[in-house]
C-alpha cells in the first residue's frame, strides 16, 4: 500500500484539556484498526543529569522533545513499517531503557500539546483537532493526575504549573489553535464531536 493511503490525524490541546479522554474513547472504539502515537513518548533523555536537576527542566518547551525522531517514525508508519518508540518514565523524569513496538495502520493518530506548534508535524496531519478547556479546569485535572498517577507533591505540581506550564501554554500551545481544522470544547466528554470524528475515521477506514 502506498504512503498516500495513510491518513494522519493530529489531536492537540493544553495540558489536561481532555485529549487523553478523547483518545481513550477512540482506542476503545477502534481497537487495533488505528495507530496511536504520542509526542510525550519523545521527551529527551537526560542520563547526564542527576534527578534533582532533571526536576528543574522545562518540559513544556518545544526543545524538550526529540521531535525529529517522532517525524522519522511517522514517516515509517506512513510507509507501513513498524516503529520502536521510546518509553518515558515520569517518576524519574527521564527516558526509560525500554521501547514499545507500534504497528502501522490506515489511520495514524498523533497527539500532544505542541504538535501544531511544529510546522513539520502539523504539515504531516491531514486532519487537525484542537481540544479546548478552561485554564481552571485544566489545572485541577493536572493536580489530580500528577499527584495520583505520577506520585508528585501538591507543591511541586503547582510550582511547575506556574513557572513553566502556564507560560509555555500561553506562548506556544494557545497560539497553535489557529492551525486546527476542528476545535473541540470539553474533549472526550463532547459526544457530538466524538461521533463526528468516529464517523470520519470509519469513512477513511472503509475508503
Amino acid at each position: 500500500m502506498k504512503e498516500n493511503n495513510v491518513i494522519v490525524i493530529g489531536i492537540a490541546g493544553g495540558t489536561c484539556s481532555g485529549k487523553s479522554t478523547l483518545i481513550g474513547r477512540l482506542k476503545e472504539h477502534f481497537a487495533d484498526q488505528i495507530t496511536m502515537i504520542s509526542h510525550d513518548y519523545y521527551y529527551r533523555a537526560h542520563d547526564e543529569m542527576p534527578f534533582e536537576e532533571r526536576c528543574k527542566l522545562n518540559y513544556d518547551h518545544p526543545d524538550s522533545f526529540e521531535t525529529d525522531l517522532m517525524l522519522q517514525h511517522i514517516e515509517m508508519l506512513k510507509n507501513w513499517q513498524d516503529v520502536e518508540v521510546p518509553i518515558y518514565d515520569y517518576t524519574i523524569h527521564n527516558r526509560s531503557k525500554k521501547t514499545m513496538k507500534i504497528k502501522p495502520s490506515k489511520v495514524v493518530v498523533i497527539e500532544g500539546i505542541l504538535i501544531f506548534e511544529n510546522k513539520k508535524l502539523r504539515d504531516m496531519c491531514d486532519i487537525k483537532v484542537f481540544v479546548d478547556a478552561d485554564a481552571d479546569i485544566r489545572i485541577i485535572r493536572r493536580i489530580t493526575r500528577d499527584a495520583q498517577e505520577r506520585g508528585r507533591s501538591l507543591d511541586s505540581v503547582i510550582d511547575q504549573y506556574m513557572t513553566t506550564v502556564k507560560p509555555m501554554h500561553e506562548q506556544f500551545v494557545e497560539p497553535s489553535k489557529k492551525y486546527a481544522d476542528i476545535i473541540v470544547p470539553q474533549g472526550g466528554l463532547n459526544n457530538v464531536a466524538f461521533q463526528m470524528l468516529t464517523h470520519r475515521i470509519h469513512a477513511l477506514l472503509g475508503a
